[in-house]
C-alpha cells in the first residue's frame, strides 16, 4: 500500500483532481490572451500607426478582412483600446476561473489529507502510537500537510501553467524574430540547471529543519499536557532551557536553509537580468540595422518579461520539490504503515464466558527481558479475580493483551474466551465487550456528562447510576454546573481520585461482561476505595471482574488471588488461603499492615 508518493498523492487527490484539471485548462486560456496582447500592440505601431503591410496568422488576416480591412483600423485606432480591453476581461475571468478552481481543489485535497490520516493514525496498532512521538506525529499531520496543499495546489499548477507559457512564449517570440527567441531559450537550461543543483541541498536542509521542528512540538506538548507536573516539581526554568536550545537547534536549520534560498534567489535574479539585458540589447541593435521593426521589438520586449517568470517559476518549483518531496515521504511513512487487521473469519463470540491463558510468554519490542514467562491461569465467568504484584511484575501487560492492544504471537501461547483464541476474535468486538479502568485516565476536554457517556448513548439515569457506583455523584453534584461542569485537558481540573472514579464510571455506564479495574483505585482513600468495591460487588453481578492492585485491601475478598513476580504467578488461591500459605502474599500483607 502506498509504495510510492505517486501512488499517495494520487490517492489524496481523490475528489479534487477534476477541479485541478479545469485550473489548468483555465490556466492555459490565461497565458494565450496573455500573449495576444503584445502582438496586438506590435501590429498597432507597425501597421497602425506605420506603414508597414500587416503581417498576421492566416486566421488573423481573415478576421481583420472580415472586419473592415486595415483602412478601417486606421481610421477609428479607437477599436484597438477595445479589443485589447475585451481581451484583458476574457483574460481577468479565466483568472478568476482559474483561481476559483484551484482554491476549491486545494481546500478539498487538504481535507482529504487531514481526513485520511486521522483515520489511519486511529486504526494503527497500539505499539506504533507508543513508538513513535506524539508532537512529530501532530507536526507530520500539519506542517507536512501544509507543505504537501502548497506544492500541489500552488507549485504543480504554476509548473502546468509555467510549461504553457514557456512554449507560448517561445512560440510567438519565433513568429517576431527567432534570433532573438533563441538568445532567450539559451538561458532556460541554465536556470533549470543550477536548480537541479540546489534541488538536492535544499532538500537536505529542509528535512533536518522539518526533523527539529518535530522535536520542538513534542517538548512543547509533553509540558503543555504536563503542566502541573512541572509546576509540582519546580522544573519550569529547566524546561525552558530545554525548548530553547531546541529551538535554537531549528532555528539554525533554517537560518542554514534560507542562506541557501538566498543564494538560489540571487543566482536567479542574475540570470533574469542577464537575460532582459541581452534581448533589449541585441534588440535596440537590430532596430538600428533595420533588422527588425519598433513594433517587433516592444512585443519581443514584452514576450521577455513574460517569459523571465515562469522560467524562474520552474526552477522555483524544481527546487521546492525537493521540500515537498521529504514531506510526502513523511506523510508515506503514517499511510503505509499496516493498521490494525482481524483475520479474515473473525467470530463475535460472547465474551460472558471462561477466559484462559495458556502458557503465555510476552517481551515487549527492544526489550532486554520477557513481561510474562509461561503464564498459565482460568478466569471463570461471572468470578472477581485479583491480581498481586509489584512494578514490572506483568500485571498490566496481562490486560493489554487481553484487549489486543498488543498482539501475542502465535509461538508464545494463547489467550482463549469461551475455548475460543482472541486472537481470531474481532478487534473492535472484543474491546466493547472488555471495559477497563486505567490506573491513570485519560478524559477529553468534554463535559462530565459526555466523559463519562463517551462511549456509549446512555441517558442522563444511566450516567447518575454509574456516578454513584464509582462514587463521584455526590462531588459531580457539589460542582457549580454538575454534570455540565467542562474538564480541562487530560481531566486537569479534577484530583487524581475525581479522575479515577470518573472513569471507572465511563466503564460501567456500558455495562461490558467483563470489567478490569488496572489498580484504578490507587489515587482514593481507604474508605472510598472500601464503599467502590462494595457498590460493585452489589451492581456488577454476572460480569467478569479482574481487579489488579498494590493493596491487599482491595483484593482481598476477590473469589481468587494471583501473585505475579518478575513475569510469573508466583502463587494463587483465595485470601485465607494465601494468608495460611505463608508465601509472598503473606509477607506483602503483614508490610502492608504493618505500614498501617
Amino acid at each position: 500500500m502506498f509504495k510510492t508518493k505517486r501512488q499517495l498523492i494520487l490517492y489524496f487527490l481523490r475528489g479534487s483532481k477534476h477541479l485541478f484539471f479545469f485550473a489548468a485548462v483555465f490556466a492555459a486560456l490565461v497565458s494565450f490572451f496573455d500573449m495576444i496582447t503584445p502582438k496586438i500592440l506590435a501590429f498597432t505601431v507597425d501597421s497602425v500607426i506605420g506603414d508597414l503591410p500587416a503581417d498576421l496568422p492566416v486566421v488573423a488576416e481573415r478576421l481583420l478582412a472580415a472586419m473592415g480591412g486595415l483602412a478601417k483600423w486606421k481610421r477609428y485606432p479607437v477599436r484597438i483600446a477595445l479589443l485589447v480591453a475585451a481581451l484583458g476581461a476574457l483574460g481577468a475571468l479565466f483568472r478568476f476561473l482559474f483561481r476559483s478552481c484551484n482554491a476549491r481543489g486545494a481546500q478539498n485535497f487538504l481535507e482529504r489529507m487531514r481526513n485520511e490520516l486521522f483515520a489511519h493514525t486511529l486504526s494503527l496498532p497500539y505499539i506504533w502510537l507508543t513508538e513513535n512521538n506524539t508532537g512529530d506525529i501532530i507536526q507530520r499531520c500539519t506542517s507536512d500537510v501544509q507543505t504537501v496543499r502548497r506544492f500541489v495546489s500552488e507549485q504543480m499548477t504554476t509548473l502546468v501553467r509555467t510549461v504553457i507559457l514557456i512554449a507560448m512564449a517561445l512560440s510567438f517570440m519565433a513568429s517576431v524574430d527567432r534570433r532573438l527567441m533563441l538568445v532567450a531559450a539559451c538561458f532556460i537550461p541554465v536556470i533549470i540547471g543550477y536548480s537541479l543543483v540546489c534541488r538536492a541541498r535544499i532538500g537536505s536542509a529542509f528535512q533536518k529543519a522539518d526533523e527539529e521542528e518535530g522535536k520542538l512540538s513534542t517538548i512543547a506538548q509533553e509540558n503543555l499536557t504536563g503542566v502541573r507536573v512541572v509546576r509540582a516539581f519546580g522544573r519550569e526554568s529547566y524546561e525552558r532551557e530545554r525548548f530553547e536550545t531546541q529551538n535554537e537547534s531549528y532555528t539554525g536549520f533554517w537560518v542554514h536553509l534560507l542562506k541557501l534560498l538566498a543564494v538560489f534567489w540571487s543566482v536567479g535574479d542574475v540570470m533574469s537580468g542577464l537575460q532582459t539585458l541581452s534581448i533589449a540589447t541585441l534588440g535596440a541593435v537590430f532596430c538600428v540595422r533595420g533588422s527588425l521593426t519598433a513594433g517587433a521589438y516592444i512585443a519581443m520586449v514584452a514576450y521577455n518579461l513574460m517569459l523571465i517568470w515562469p522560467v524562474r517559476s520552474l526552477g522555483r518549483t524544481i527546487a521546492e520539490m525537493s521540500k515537498a518531496g521529504i514531506s510526502m515521504e513523511r506523510l508515506r511513512y503514517i499511510m503505509a504503515s499496516q493498521p490494525e487487521q482481524d483475520a479474515e473469519d473473525a467470530l463475535t463470540p460472547p465474551i460472558d464466558r471462561d477466559i484462559v491463558f495458556d502458557h503465555v510468554s510476552f517481551a515487549y519490542p527492544n526489550a532486554s527481558g520477557e513481561a510474562l514467562h509461561d503464564v498459565s491461569m482460568t478466569i471463570r465467568a461471572g468470578s472477581t479475580i485479583g491480581i498481586l504484584g509489584g512494578t514490572g511484575s506483568g500485571k498490566s501487560t496481562l490486560m493489554y493483551l487481553l484487549e489486543r492492544l498488543y498482539e501475542l504471537p502465535q509461538d508464545q501461547g494463547s489467550i482463549r474466551i469461551g475455548g475460543v483464541d482472541i486472537r481470531r476474535i474481532k478487534a473492535s468486538h472484543l474491546r466493547d465487550q472488555i471495559g477497563m479502568v486505567l490506573q491513570e485516565p485519560f478524559l477529553f476536554s468534554r463535559t462530565l456528562s459526555e466523559n463519562i457517556a463517551i462511549a456509549t448513548r446512555e441517558g442522563e439515569g444511566g450516567i447518575r447510576r454509574a456516578a454513584k457506583i464509582a462514587d463521584i455523584d455526590e462531588a459531580i453534584r457539589g460542582f457549580s454546573q454538575g454534570y455540565e461542569t467542562m474538564v480541562g485537558e487530560r481531566g486537569v481540573t479534577l484530583s487524581g481520585g475525581q479522575k479515577q472514579r470518573t472513569a471507572i464510571a465511563q466503564m460501567l455506564v456500558r455495562r461490558p461482561p467483563v470489567m478490569v479495574f488496572d489498580d484504578s483505585l490507587s489515587a482514593v482513600d481507604a474508605e472510598t476505595d472500601r464503599r467502590i468495591r462494595r457498590a460493585l460487588i452489589e451492581n456488577t453481578g454476572g460480569a467478569t471482574v479482574i481487579l489488579i492492585a498494590h493493596r491487599i485491601t482491595t483484593l482481598m475478598h476477590a473469589d481468587e488471588i494471583f501473585v505475579m513476580e518478575k513475569g510469573r504467578i508466583r502463587e494463587h488461591g483465595p485470601h485465607d488461603a494465601l494468608l495460611k500459605a505463608g508465601g509472598l502474599y503473606r509477607k506483602i500483607y503483614d508490610l502492608q499492615r504493618g505500614d498501617a
